[in-house]
């Protein structure tokens, strides 16, 4: 089968690209959605050419859908249209468990004329972030949530310890909630790793995000 993959950068996008590569599936497409007023993904905050670093990577296209809020549904279809003229039949996500996820998911490949695959679906969180770490994934936490981590875990590989701290301090393994969120910049499916340099915290009152960049 050939499929898109729904590509913010984080973990569990990569994890789910992983398996799918695994089951002999064929990758055809990454699809990003940016913010178009502030030139990063929405959610993760990665800069277009830190996205582009890791389509080389992975060899496999980006595909770019630049929206505002109003449009964000819409423009996600757009690049689902776009992915299946390149060949893809499906598109995959890395969502584990949220329903209301699930949901949107389904409705945009609907929409889009295209198969909606889960491969985490409904798996236990702290068992898929063990794994994507015991798979060789190096996931740099970029977003923490300043009520449920402090800006101590930014800049930092999470690591079978490190989860164990995000535990103790409150917030899910996985962060699934929203507690954080990772840039993956190497792991078992990259070509090579992709180098950045670490220029600081940027603080956003209820967010704080490392400043990372390719070096």
């Amino acid at each position: 089968m050939k499929f898109a993959v729904s590509y913010s950068g984080g973990k569990d996008g990569a994890l789910a690209l992983h398996r799918l590569i695994s089951a002999g599936h064929t990758p055809i497409a990454l699809i990003s959605t940016m913010n178009a007023e502030q030139h990063r993904t929405w959610f993760h905050g990665i800069q277009l050419d830190l996205l582009e670093a890791v389509s080389a990577s992975l060899g496999i296209p980006l595909v770019v859908c630049e929206c505002v809020p109003d449009e964000y549904s819409q423009e996600f279809e757009r690049g689902l249209i776009r992915a299946k003229e390149m060949g893809a039949e499906a598109c995959a996500f890395g969502d584990i468990d949220i329903e209301s996820h699930r949901e949107w998911d389904e409705e945009r490949c609907t929409n889009a004329g295209l198969g909606c695959i889960l491969p985490l679906w409904k798996q236990e969180r702290a068992v898929l972030v063990r794994e994507a770490i015991e798979a060789g994934f190096k996931a740099m936490i970029k977003i923490v949530q300043c009520d449920k981590l402090d800006e101590s875990f930014l800049g930092k590989d999470l690591s079978l310890r490190l989860v164990e701290d995000i535990a103790a301090a409150g917030a899910d393994a996985c962060g699934e909630n929203g507690e954080y969120h990772t840039f993956v910049h190497d792991g078992p499916i990259f070509k090579h790793k992709i180098p950045l340099v670490n220029r600081g915290m940027v603080d956003l009152g209820t967010h704080k995000v490392a400043d990372i960049a390719l070096r």
